[in-house]
């Protein structure tokens, strides 16, 4: 499943990443060796030193079970059937590549738009898989799950709630604009947004986000 999602978000934005997230995938153990906090089912790892970057992904092995069931079918039924476990881990390989891909291009990025980037990609690859007659109310739902029906954990700390907060308003504005697109089935004039949106760096991809809030 993580390599399948990685494959149909190389597809939508149109590059491709030498590293594989399935090999980058530690254990419980092995997160909390390498810092992880253990609060949530899905994490990148990342520690910087001397020109290097190293990465290591958690995704918890009860997230993985579950999807197990889902592995040799259509995602569409893993979409109906676990949503949210799908998503989660989709988030986790968005960190990944996010981070690889602005690393490969030597630019640095904040946990902002880290999470606005994840948000949107989700919304992003939920979609596409069910592009076609019908889609506009299928995102229309997802709008709604990934956007609106939300809740945080009670043990962040203020920084990063209003993070969480703030990444989903901005990337809910984002995916808010591409519904003309959706509803009149121009699917390549979404990627071509998609893939704008996502070279972006820094503050320009946030203001790009937040435009018509």
């Amino acid at each position: 499943m993580i390599g399948r999602i990685q494959d149909h978000l190389e597809a939508i934005y149109g590059f491709t990443c030498e590293a594989r997230a399935e090999t980058f995938v530690v254990d419980t153990e092995a997160a909390v060796q390498l810092g992880g906090t253990g609060r949530s089912e899905e994490e990148l790892l990342v520690s910087e030193g001397e020109g290097e970057l190293e990465l290591a992904l958690y995704l918890a092995p009860s997230l993985l079970d579950r999807l197990k069931p889902y592995e040799a079918g259509p995602v569409g039924h893993l979409l109906d059937g676990d949503l949210d476990g799908y998503c989660q881990v989709a988030e986790g390989v968005s960190h990944f590549l996010y981070v690889a891909h602005t690393a490969a291009h030597g630019r640095a990025l904040s946990l902002l738009e880290l999470e606005a980037q994840a948000e949107v990609d989700k919304f992003a690859v939920c979609l596409l898989h069910r592009w076609g007659e019908g889609v506009k109310g299928w995102a229309e739902e997802l709008l709604h799950r990934l956007f609106e029906r939300v809740s945080y954990r009670p043990r962040l700390s203020t920084q990063e709630r209003w993070r969480y907060e703030e990444a989903n308003r901005l990337s809910h504005s984002f995916c808010l604009r591409l519904m003309g697109h959706v509803g009149q089935r121009r699917l390549e004039r979404l990627l071509s947004e998609l893939r704008y949106a996502y070279r972006l760096g820094a503050e320009a991809k946030l203001r790009h986000f937040s435009q018509g809030i």
